[in-house]
């Protein structure tokens, strides 16, 4: 029971609780310039925004770049499935790009902040961070931070390959009919996701696994993939909720910030000090989202070592059957040495 989804997401929420003003003055508030620039990207490059030609010219060109794509690869780019994903990956990449600087500086400045207060002891301090301490676990955080956006596009590289494959596959044995592709797209769709997920919460063990160890690289994920092992559930029950509340967080916004551009409302003052107060939630999210990283790296670890106990366990217990072997010739000394086995088993 300790180890399941709904304890670790209780046992984060107290601990932001309980350290909440340390969480909100340092985390949250590294992280408020990365939410702003995500929430403002997604009004930036909406395909009906208004904004300058400067600012929306990347969109329409990742867009069409991505229908060329599609088409290429004999992928039915005109379906309702494939529209929408080319709309939402359009977005996303470009949301990506604007906000890169921003992610590879204010934050993973929080997550550090975050993942540097787990490592002190006391857990939490009552005081903020030094930057000294920060950047200790900056640079393998970036070095990480790098490899996992390489990790994200191998998984969407693979998630498309297993898409072309599959269609093609289909049209060389005559299944062309729009209910044979409209059942393979949504199958697609849900391998895509679980591929997506996947890569998403590794990485997510990854950056922390640096930040705890103070190694970056690769070598963070060869370690994540081993420790979730048999725990992929748990982690995608653990991420679920936290995306879902990003994106109503996202939608709020796109309802009462961004709505009132496309009628033509000048922005008040009231209307960015709401849209920063979006943006601060955004942010809590961001290190609710890390700290639950760091209680699911905790359970991993603690289940590893339990499992590295039984395995001495059954290397002692083995050792004393070995030894009633090499002891078979003196009766005393059998019965001596399987009662000691009996007793520790």
């Amino acid at each position: 029971m300790e180890n399941s989804s709904k304890y670790i997401l209780r046992k984060s929420i107290h601990s932001f609780l309980v350290n909440y003003h340390y969480f909100t003055s340092t985390s949250s508030f590294l992280a408020l310039p990365f939410s702003i620039a995500i929430l403002l990207s997604q009004y930036l490059f909406l395909p009906s925004s208004s904004s300058s030609s400067s600012s929306s010219s990347l969109f329409p060109a990742v867009f069409n770049r991505l229908h060329n794509l599609f088409e290429a690869a004999g992928l039915p780019s005109s379906s309702d499935f494939f529209t929408i994903l080319n709309l939402k990956l359009s977005q996303t990449l470009t949301s990506f790009i604007f906000a890169l600087p921003f992610s590879f500086t204010f934050l993973l400045l929080s997550k550090s902040s975050v993942i540097q207060s787990f490592n002190q002891f006391p857990p939490i301090s009552s005081s903020s961070p030094s930057f000294s301490s920060l950047f200790s676990i900056f640079n393998p955080l970036l070095l990480t931070y790098i490899c996992n956006s390489f990790l994200i596009v191998s998984a969407n590289a693979t998630a498309f390959t297993f898409l072309f494959l599959s269609f093609n596959f289909l049209q060389g044995f005559g299944f062309s009919s729009p209910t044979s592709s409209l059942l393979l797209s949504a199958a697609g769709a849900v391998v895509y996701s679980v591929i997506l997920a996947n890569a998403i919460i590794i990485s997510n063990l990854a950056l922390v696994l640096s930040g705890r160890e103070r190694s970056g690289g690769f070598l963070p994920f060869l370690k994540a993939c081993v420790m979730i092992r048999g725990r992929t559930s748990t982690a995608l029950s653990i991420a679920l909720p936290v995306n879902m509340a990003m994106a109503g967080i996202e939608a709020l916004f796109q309802y009462r910030i961004v709505s009132s551009y496309h009628i033509g409302e000048t922005p008040s003052c009231l209307t960015i000090i709401e849209g920063i107060l979006i943006a601060y939630m955004y942010s809590n999210l961001i290190v609710i989202d890390t700290i639950a990283s760091c209680m699911f790296l905790k359970s991993c670890k603690a289940i590893c070592c339990c499992i590295d106990r039984d395995r001495d366990e059954e290397d002692e217990e083995e050792w004393y059957v070995y030894r009633i072997e090499v002891s078979g010739e003196d009766k005393n000394a059998e019965q001596v040495s399987f009662k000691v086995c009996q007793e520790y088993s």
